[in-house]
């Protein structure tokens, strides 16, 4: 029996480049790919880590940018969901409870504990005997560790760390920790791990079509570059259907689409200025109508979520509604009545798709988190449902399936899952315990460079230990920033993303690797001429791409800003 395990990074190794998309492609037609992942969220880069480390030989497709969807618009936090032991969920609660503590340890540069507050009031939810239990509950269930685990605060207490909450019936808090992440970088960071093992990955292509044998067995995909409109067949062992909100339209193209289907809802969150919501303490609590809403201070900005609504809309675009605004206004003014935040506070917005899988008579904050696998007559594997924090784990499960049809198909023997103890890219630190040094030697570094130490911190927490790459981009460009007229860290991470991430267009860079759009608006409205004029030249557009990309953008702000 043929044994596999942990890829040795032999082969070709194309970087994760903008600039090497024809030769990904390439690759992606040539190799006898054993597992071809279609969707490039968290989940599909799961997957594809997971199975490339195995040994098998891996490529993966998205139709827009990775983490263009559900995975760069959640409430960014890597959690056990403590409400979720409201609904008796307790497997839910303990998986991914103990999964908090392994995205943690491998990425510690984009997720970090947050210590989270549960106030209670009289006649609220949660009273003190309530939240006690809950919290002792959630510490067993999850594996919580013994110097993060809950502490009961007084009402003198709870105000002391929480001067804007209501004071009017406040009985004290349960105190906990949650661990807050960049969902979009922490994609990235995975798939950037998958690459470097011998992955190929290619984002702005899109599966227009699913090929077949004789034996009406899935065998590979038509995919359309959406830069070039050139079609390419790529063929694989072996097809996984990780689209997240699409995957029930890719179950239509397979006609296999029965039995259960996906229940979409929509989570919007609001941006708020620091000097409008001064907010140095997450707050966890009840909203007007009985659903639980997060306030969470991140840098100079505080953000608010989230919604929970059927939606039924463009799932490719999903748009904050005035309904959405009112709703967190309300449940915001309600907490903290001294701010008196209106629309014109709102300083950004973002709203994501959460793919729920449909359960009758149940209301969408009801719906259960837990992830499912199907696998169709033709043999697509399809992986839906779940939550960020769980992610490792489904792609665990995923790839145990394909492993299992290996060994019984072809007699392949791969190995268990190797990703529980795998740093991922830019957290090769040595773990969480080392991330402090770490973070200190490198503020040193970039003080030598020229760099301050607020822009340092943000890029260490943003590129962990490729910071290094980046410090060198900064170095070697002084002279053309000068003649570009661009800042010289603006273009520094610029170039880091064209040609170590896959940035192609202004959203990519924007959006999902800098995460400024939401969090650092007045940071794009600065830089994005003078972005898109230098990746113009560098990336080759034409007039007519550049026109293109611009109105994508100026669209994203737009709707963002809620103009």
């Amino acid at each position: 029996m043929n044994i596999k395990c942990l890829n040795d990074h032999g082969g070709m190794n194309i970087m994760f480049s903008s600039k090497n998309r024809d030769e990904v492609f390439a690759q992606l037609k040539s190799e006898s790919l054993d597992v071809l992942v279609i969707g490039g969220g968290i989940t599909g880069a799961g997957i594809a880590l997971d199975a490339v480390t195995r040994g098998m030989r891996v490529g993966l497709i998205d139709m827009q940018d990775f983490a263009a969807g559900t995975s760069s618009r959640s409430t960014k936090l890597i959690h056990g969901g403590l409400r979720y032991l409201k609904q008796l969920d307790f497997k839910v609660v303990s998986e991914v409870g103990k999964e908090r503590e392994i995205v943690y340890e491998n990425g510690p540069h984009v997720t970090s504990p947050e210590w989270m507050m549960l106030p209670f009031y009289k006649a609220g939810t949660f009273g003190p005997l309530m939240t006690n239990v809950g919290l002792l509950m959630y510490d067993f269930l999850a594996g919580v560790k013994k110097d993060e685990r809950r502490v009961m605060l007084s009402r003198e207490e709870t105000m002391k760390k929480a001067p804007l909450i209501k004071k009017d019936g406040l009985k004290g808090a349960g105190y906990y920790v949650e661990y807050k992440t960049d969902d979009a970088r922490l994609t990235i960071e995975v798939l950037k791990k998958a690459v470097e093992h011998g992955a190929y990955a290619i984002n702005y292509a899109k599966c227009t079509h699913l090929l077949y044998d004789d034996a009406n067995t899935i065998s590979g995909v038509k995919v359309t570059d959406q830069i070039t409109g050139i079609t390419h067949c790529i063929e694989a062992k072996k097809i996984i259907n990780a689209t997240g909100p699409w995957v029930d339209q890719l179950r239509e193209m397979d006609r296999s689409k029965h039995g259960k289907s996906l229940y979409l809802t929509k989570g919007v969150h609001l941006v708020f200025s620091q000097k409008d919501f001064p907010l140095s303490q997450a707050i966890y609590f009840d909203a007007h109508d009985g659903r639980m809403v997060f306030a969470i201070p991140r840098g100079e900005q505080t953000y608010v979520g989230t919604t929970d609504t059927t939606y039924t809309g463009d799932i490719k675009h999903p748009t904050t509604s005035e309904e959405d605004v009112l709703y967190l206004l309300k449940a915001v003014n309600s907490m903290f009545p001294s701010l008196s935040l209106t629309k014109q506070h709102v300083q950004s917005s973002y709203a994501g798709i959460r793919p729920l899988i449909a359960e009758e008579g149940k209301d969408p904050s009801e719906i259960s988190r837990k992830d499912e696998i199907f696998i169709s007559t033709s043999g697509l594997i399809s992986i839906t449902g779940g939550k960020l924090t769980g992610y490792r784990k489904m792609a665990e499960n995923v790839v145990d399936v394909v492993a299992k049809q290996f060994k019984r198909e072809d007699g392949i023997l791969y190995s268990s899952s190797q990703t529980k103890y795998l740093s991922i890219a830019g957290g090769e630190v040595g773990g969480s315990k080392n991330f402090e040094s770490f973070q200190r030697g490198m503020i040193n570094k970039g003080l030598a460079y020229g760099l301050s130490e607020k822009d340092t911190t943000s890029l260490v927490k943003r590129y962990g230990t490729n910071i290094e790459k980046i410090f060198v981009l900064y170095d070697e460009s002084r002279n053309e920033a000068v003649e570009e007229n661009i800042d010289l860290l603006v273009l520094a991470e610029l170039k880091y993303g064209i040609q170590h991430e896959c940035v192609y267009k202004p959203i990519d860079f924007f959006i999902r690797r800098t995460g400024a759009l939401f969090f650092n608006i007045d940071w794009v409205y600065k830089h994005k001429h003078d972005v898109i004029r230098y990746m113009k030249k560098y990336l080759r557009w034409t007039e007519k791409q550049m026109k293109q990309y611009i109105d994508e953008l100026d669209t994203c702000i737009k709707e963002a800003t809620l103009a």
